[in-house]
């Protein structure tokens, strides 16, 4: 039996094209119902259904063998030994620094002076501004980003950003592109020498439908 871990929402409804197009049809509805472990068409194949941030740690520790998971996530969690054939092109976003309209960030940064920012992505804040040479203060934040800048909390977050309304509603400004993001497929490495020959035809059909 291979076991794909996904998570429910965009990753899994941007998913289902990818899948149908590499020959595997979902037999139930996640959102119709309860249960976390979910059939196929296929009698080999079943997909389990986790949080975003625990998809790596499903394949890294072999609860599942193969799953779909943003890059985002994947560079938080570090990817250890996790083998990453694909960019799926899918659930596609960019990680960003936001802040108030009306603070100068450039000048902020540029001037040397020591900023506050807000974010859940601590991993990769600490490694874009180390690599940029400004001092920063890191606020770990799970949730409602924006109101970091508005309350005084931060002067500044690194959040995901896909049309940027979120960021306009609440007068907010995008200063910085850090990265691209999009989901990927990642194998667990002990997984692929076991069950060589079906994960690789999977890998297979996925590049093939992503092409």
């Amino acid at each position: 039996m291979i076991t794909l871990a996904l998570s429910k929402g965009r990753i899994f409804d941007e998913a289902l094209p990818l899948l149908m197009a590499a020959g595997i049809e979902v037999t139930q509805d996640p959102e119709r119902g309860r249960k976390l472990i979910v059939g196929t068409n296929r009698a080999d194949l079943r997909l389990v259904l986790v949080r975003a941030s625990d998809v790596p740690t499903y394949v890294q520790y072999g609860g599942a063998d193969l799953g779909i998971v943003g890059k985002d996530t994947l560079l938080e969690h570090g990817g250890q030994g996790l083998y990453q054939p694909l960019d799926l092109k899918i659930a596609r976003c960019r990680m960003s620094v936001a802040a108030r309209a009306d603070f100068d960030y450039r000048r902020a940064v540029t001037q040397g002076s020591r900023i506050r920012v807000a974010t859940k992505y601590t991993r990769i804040a600490r490694d874009h501004f180390a690599d940029k040479g400004v001092h920063v203060d890191l606020i770990k934040l799970y949730g409602s980003m924006e109101l970091a800048p508005l309350t005084g909390l931060a002067d500044a977050i690194v959040d995901l950003v896909s049309s940027g309304n979120t960021l306009a509603a609440n007068h907010l400004v995008e200063v910085e592109t850090i990265m691209p993001i999009s989901a990927r497929l990642i194998v667990n490495q002990a997984s692929l020498k076991l069950q060589r020959e079906p994960l690789r035809a999977l890998i297979d059909a996925f590049s093939a439908a992503v092409k």
